[in-house]
């Protein structure tokens, strides 16, 4: 396990998972880890999706909340970033071939790690890329997944040099002429400084992540290619269509930070105010990493999270198959 999940002094791995690989769509190797809960009344299980260009690591702090409060984890990191097997033979760009990859991938992850490994009911809690990915499969997810809680969904992209419409249409225009496979910038030599940092207003944890990558910067990746932004808004505009939103019967919370300069709090009321089965709890002040976010701020999406997610059934975990073996 210490090979494949990298702690760091000031951020541990919580517990003793089970972390490995599994084989995602084309065979990809895909890294993940299950964490069971520390408490004794088991809630069930979280699935955590993480956001692009996030880690298992960056996540261990959450992970010790939600498993103190009776929850398992489940998580993986996306193909080409994190841990796992990147798609391109320079390792920088995040990249992506097409956008349904990722849904295949959270598909075998649920059939092949979650239902036999884990604990029900079945939660997905996602931020940002991650809730996206979860959006657009969430139709097939009803007999599967009991509730949804999404973070700042990749609903659109703001705070750009250039307008949202601009950049999809150069990520376009690069699929055309067969340069879909280049980042759409350079990459930064140097981290952005924390007073200029867009994800979170608590200087300690986004030094803590910097840290871990200072410290594994395999870990790390770079600038989006054209292919990847021109899928990625593909799939919302498919995932914001009514004719979509309509047919997810999954009850689902949306956590909008309403200082989010990378994702339109406008579009998140937009995707509310078309989706019966959503409810919209804005997070006054907070920017786009809720769960990185200064404490009065985290606490807020925290408590948003246990308290719609199921209570503990004592009943349920005693006669569950798996309890009966860890005894």
């Amino acid at each position: 396990m210490t090979t494949i999940l990298h702690p760091t002094p000031d951020n541990p791995i919580p517990g003793k998972p089970q972390a490995g690989f599994f084989d995602g769509a084309g065979g990809r190797k895909i890294r993940y880890a299950v964490f069971k809960a520390s408490a004794p009344a088991t809630r069930g299980t979280i699935v955590l999706l993480q956001g692009r260009n996030e880690t298992i690591e960056k996540y261990f702090e959450t992970i010790r909340d939600l498993t103190s409060a009776g929850f398992w984890v489940a998580t993986f990191d996306w193909r080409g970033q994190g841990g796992s097997e990147r798609l391109l033979p320079q390792p920088g760009p995040g990249h992506v071939e097409h956008f349904a990859d990722y849904e295949r991938d959270l598909t075998t992850f649920l059939e092949q790690i979650v239902l036999p490994d884990t604990r029900l009911p079945f939660s997905i809690v996602a931020h940002s890329m991650g809730a996206l990915v979860a959006l657009s499969l969430a139709p097939m997810l009803a007999s599967r997944i009991d509730r949804m809680v999404l973070l700042a969904p990749f609903l659109g992209l703001s705070g750009q040099a250039i307008g949202e419409r601009g950049i999809v249409a150069i990520a376009t225009v690069m699929r055309w002429f067969g340069l879909g496979n280049l980042p759409v910038r350079r990459d930064k030599e140097r981290p952005t400084p924390f007073a200029s940092n867009p994800l979170t207003t608590d200087s300690r944890r986004y030094q803590r992540n910097l840290a871990l990558i200072d410290a594994r910067p395999h870990l790390r990746i770079g600038p989006p290619t054209g292919r990847w932004l021109s899928e990625s808004f593909r799939a919302i505009r498919r995932a914001m269509r009514r004719e979509h939103l309509t047919k997810i019967i999954v009850p689902t919370v949306i956590l909008a930070p309403t200082a989010d300069a990378l994702v339109p709090y406008l579009a998140m009321e937009f995707l509310a105010s078309n989706f019966r089965a959503g409810h919209l709890i804005p997070i006054d002040g907070a920017r786009h990493e809720l769960l990185q976010e200064a404490d009065r701020y985290r606490a807020q999406a925290l408590a948003a999270i246990l308290a719609f997610l199921p209570e503990a059934d004592g009943e349920e975990a005693d006669l569950s198959p798996r309890t009966m073996e860890d005894a």
